[in-house]
């Protein structure tokens, strides 16, 4: 079986023995991407709604480097360090995925990656 592994420099660096992506027969399987500018590595974790959109801009970069996008996602698992925070972070989601949203699932996890609020990962078609 064919497996392709996605880097791209316009996403935070795996930080640990992972690849930011899998593709395999036609399917982007994305590791769960965090709040970190990847230009920067400044980490932007102090207000859900910020956090999410850098969040979704990290997928969006992994996405791209795997041959998709954000309109080909089919799945999204949200994880939230505090549900509390669902409403925001659901209010800056529906600005990446306004038409024909993939399917999704969102949970409270006892702790994130680097103390997270947010980390997202998804599946999508390959273009």
């Amino acid at each position: 079986m064919r497996r392709d592994v996605i880097s791209t420099d316009k996403a935070p660096k795996a930080i640990g023995p992972y690849s930011q992506a899998i593709v395999v027969k036609g399917i982007v399987y994305t590791s769960g991407q965090i709040p970190i500018v990847p230009e920067t590595g400044e980490y932007l974790n102090d207000d859900i709604k910020v956090a999410t959109r850098q969040v979704l801009k990290n997928l969006e970069a992994v996405l791209v480097a795997a041959g998709s996008s954000h309109a080909q996602v089919i799945k999204v698992t949200v994880f939230l360090a505090d549900m509390d925070n669902f409403a925001a972070m659901n209010e800056v989601y529906a600005e990446f995925f306004a038409d024909a949203p993939p399917a999704r699932s969102a949970v409270q996890a006892a702790r994130l990656p680097k103390d997270a609020i947010v980390e997202m990962e998804a599946i999508a078609q390959f273009i």
